[in-house]
């Protein structure tokens, strides 16, 4: 990506191009399987971007009522609404602006599906539920791992429940491919699909690592098929992650460096604020032109810019020494990062950015102290 020098940081750059690729095989995989794909806004929210993602999928699903404004103002088409609980100040609003609208547990299926059905008697309702099988490569985010809050095992499945719903949904993979569905398909089914008759639909959750290279796209449109087929449902995936891939990256700024014992570069960014799951999982980010530590002649560890000793992004090498000033490039950087930020220690929130395809960069949003201030009270 050119002209960067001059862009003031940190800042998300969103590439137009590539998120339409993306969408283009998300896209293929509906017209192939015949599944509907809906976007999960927990990881990718960019609503500036919205008018190209509705071109391709069929709408959002929501964490929640605020989420599900954002979907049913910005998107315009299905609303798909899940909570682990929700509260009772909201699930009149959330009734009125959903398709659908989705229950953790039988409790509050119970509690609250009437008086959804009857503020909009069109909307659809269902269970979330929790086949107890995934592979997850981490803990945190592990949906189905011990002692697990989302979604109802068999042993807590209330029959009465069908007497309600259109629908299941499960979700149970994190970054993870085709296999890894056919895996936790095996043992939905198992358990639960002797309660398939009758319903409309089954959602089978995000996680779905459908762009990533290597992704066995023919498998996955296959596992489809067979399942609408055998159970005569609709099928609906709702990947984030898949949709965000790679789109784009996270600039900053060197603003100095100290030597500690290693070399110390402290940008104007923060793994804390800007890129928390590379504390909360933890992964390392790539950054342009370098490679692990001591792999080049220069190694510094990043640092971000707040007083949490802990806010460090990594150590990287690079071919040349870096100077105050120069630019520090960390890749795929778009999904599941500014959804997360916040402004810990009045750190400025970075801007976001689009290239356009025509490779115009254009500024969408810049943030201050009156975001920092009004969060505050």
């Amino acid at each position: 990506m050119k002209n960067l020098e001059n862009i003031k940081t940190p800042c998300y750059i969103c590439e137009e191009e590539l998120l339409e690729n993306n969408l283009q095989l998300l896209d293929y995989v509906q017209k192939r399987s015949g599944a509907k794909i809906i976007l999960a806004l927990k990881g990718f929210a960019m609503w500036s971007t919205f008018p190209l993602v509705r071109e391709y999928l069929q709408g959002c699903t929501a964490s929640g009522l605020h989420e599900a404004k954002l979907a049913y103002e910005k998107f315009g088409k299905e609303v798909h609404t899940y909570s682990p609980a929700y509260k009772d100040e909201d699930i009149d609003e959330i009734a009125q602006i959903s398709d659908h609208v989705v229950f953790n547990s039988p409790s509050q299926l119970f509690k609250y599906s009437d008086r959804v059905k009857k503020i909009n008697p069109g909307v659809s309702i269902s269970l979330r539920i929790n086949p107890e099988q995934s592979a997850s490569p981490k803990d945190i985010y592990n949906p189905c791992g011990i002692y697990s809050r989302l979604g109802t095992t068999l042993a807590n499945f209330d029959e009465e429940v069908l007497n309600h719903i259109d629908g299941l949904n499960f979700h149970a993979l994190c970054e993870q491919g085709a296999d890894e569905l056919e895996e936790v398909l095996v043992a939905f089914e198992d358990k639960f699909s002797k309660y398939f008759k009758g319903l409309h639909y089954i959602n089978f959750g995000g996680g779905h690592h459908i762009t990533k290279k290597g992704y066995d796209v023919e498998k996955l449109i296959r596992i489809i098929k067979e399942f609408k087929a055998k159970y005569e449902v609709e099928v609906y995936l709702e990947p984030g992650e898949a949709v965000g891939w790679e789109t784009g990256v996270l600039v900053s700024s060197v603003l100095d460096i100290v030597d500690n014992g290693m070399k110390i570069a402290i940008l104007d960014t923060s793994a804390e604020a800007h890129m928390p799951d590379t504390l909360a999982m933890p992964y390392r980010a790539d950054v342009r032109d370098s490679a692990e530590a001591g792999e080049k002649e220069f190694t510094y560890r990043f640092g971000g810019n707040t007083c949490l000793a802990g806010d460090i992004m990594g150590d990287y090498s690079f071919d040349k020494a870096l100077k105050i000033g120069d630019k520090v490039i960390f890749e795929d950087q778009i999904h599941y990062t500014f959804v997360k930020n916040t402004t810990f220690n009045g750190i400025k929130l970075p801007s976001l950015m689009i290239k356009r395809k025509d490779n115009s960069l254009e500024i969408i949003k810049e943030f201050g102290y009156e975001d920092y201030k009004n969060r505050l009270s």
